[in-house]
């Protein structure tokens, strides 16, 4: 099992680095393919096995860990797929970058891994600033402008950020240095382990300084500047990818500070601030959902308004953290949909523009309705899985006694979710004339994706269920 973990992240690696060398762009998504069918195949493996393994060279599985590892697994498969499709079509890229493509797709599956698996802090750090180096080259595919002003801001803050992570894993290890006897490591059990005698204000600095470098990746308010710019110029699987199996890295990240606060019996303060950070993050993201006229930033500030909820959820703690888990499911399997579906909209479209885009469910009836169902869903309305965890979220809320928390929770998701109907509405009405057949490949994962969320909303299957519990038995006081 140990050197099988190990296998997860260095294949795709290796891989990477042999795509590199072909010069064939079918072999070279061929390979694409094969790596993350095989890469999907080793995680449900993981699933037949314990949720809890010990580590070696620092890499071990754990509830909240797997979690996340077959959510980015699920989504890079479907990111193979469609980039197949996309890649193919796509007439506006250079050569060299599309050399370049599937390499660094590779590395960042390995890099995403890694944060999944990484039980070391110190190592966690490493692999989600690794993940950072492998996605820049991504983000600035087309070689824009646009693209390179967004990849350089996607760099500077979020080096800043991830800088302040490391301060605050410095932090922790000095909170851990106060503990009688030899200071633990930097291993998530020893840390947990010697938590409740970790030197208290050392303990909340590297907390407060994790969340802020860690929310900065994560898109958390007013942290996220960096991600519509990112998201928009990215080819849209990767734009998939960097919003539904990115930022959850980052938010993997909080959670391994706040599981040591919380064995520290001091979460208080951790609560409190996942709370502020996240009701920032709706306000911030429902006054650009209003006036958003671009359909994938439109989407990446959809991102930063679910990451909220995510903060909200863990900072109210019991059902909700529960919630909260299986939101970020829901929501990554929404967003991926969605930003497949505006790869379609800008292939046909030439824009993303939603100005420039009318009559999409008559010139792409797939991909129109599949708009219109995806908004639906993330917007939280019955009967998908978002209005699930969402509900969820509110009812915890009002029963913990954060009465006025709930309130302004439900009102900012309805500003959200009306700020993106109207404009991807719009989008979808009106007259246009039929663009021809649909790629499969091009509408296949959204429709999947969607059909996943709907059943989520309808019926949650008994062994999501119980890794969702055991994941947050571990986020309890």
């Amino acid at each position: 099992m140990e050197s099988f973990l190990g296998l997860l992240v260095v294949v795709p690696a290796v891989l990477g680095g042999l795509a590199y060398f072909l010069r064939r762009t079918s072999v070279q998504l061929a390979l694409l393919l094969a790596v993350a069918i095989a890469h999907l195949a080793g995680v449900i493996a993981l699933w037949f096995g314990p949720h809890l393994t010990p580590a070696v060279f620092h890499l071990r599985v754990d509830p909240i860990g797997l979690l996340f590892l077959t959510t980015t697994s699920v989504l890079f498969v479907a990111a193979s797929l469609y980039s197949i499709a996309y890649v193919r079509g796509d007439t506006h890229d250079e050569p060299s970058a599309r050399h370049r493509f599937v390499p660094f797709l590779l590395w960042f599956l390995a890099t995403m891994t890694l944060v999944t698996l990484a039980e070391h802090l110190a190592l966690l750090w490493a692999a989600v600033e690794a993940t950072t180096l492998a996605s820049a080259p991504l983000i600035y595919y087309y070689r824009r402008r646009a693209a390179l002003e967004a990849t350089w801001k996607y760099l500077l803050i979020c080096s800043v950020g991830i800088a302040l992570a490391l301060l605050g894993t410095f932090f922790l290890g000095i909170a851990a240095s106060a503990t009688p006897g030899e200071a633990p490591a930097l291993s998530l059990p020893a840390l947990m382990d010697a938590a409740p005698q970790m030197a208290k204000p050392w303990l909340r600095a590297a907390f407060i300084l994790a969340l802020v470098g860690y929310g900065t990746k994560m898109g958390l308010a007013p942290l996220h500047t960096w991600l519509p710019d990112a998201h928009s110029q990215a080819p849209s699987p990767v734009s998939a990818l960097l919003s539904g199996a990115l930022l959850n890295c980052a938010f993997l990240g909080i959670l391994r500070f706040y599981q040591v606060c919380v064995a520290s019996g001091d979460s208080a303060f951790a609560e409190t601030l996942l709370i502020v950070l996240g009701v920032a993050s709706l306000i911030v993201a429902a006054a650009f959902l209003i006036r958003q006229r671009d359909v994938k930033r439109l989407f990446a500030y959809s991102s930063v308004e679910n990451m909220g909820i995510l903060a909200i959820g863990v900072g109210i703690g019991g059902k909700a953290a529960f919630a909260a888990l299986l939101h970020a499911v829901n929501h990554s399997l929404c967003k991926a949909a969605l930003f497949f579906v505006a790869g379609n909209v800008l292939r046909a479209y030439g824009t993303t523009r939603a100005s420039d885009v009318t009559g999409a469910l008559r010139r792409l009836p797939i991909t129109g309705t599949l708009l219109v169902v995806g908004v639906l869903a993330i917007g939280g309305l019955p009967p998908f899985g978002a209005f699930v965890s969402e509900y969820m979220i509110f009812n915890a809320a009002l029963a913990t006694g954060h009465t006025v928390l709930g309130v302004l929770f439900i009102s900012l998701l309805a500003v959200a979710f009306l700020g993106m109907a109207m404009t991807v509405f719009s989008m979808a009405q009106g007259e246009g004339h039929s663009a021809g057949p649909e790629a499969p490949l091009a509408v296949l994962p959204s429709l999947i994706f969607l059909s996943i969320v709907l059943l989520l909303g309808l019926y949650l299957p008994p062994a999501l269920s119980d890794l969702l519990s055991e994941a947050a038995k571990g986020l309890e006081r």
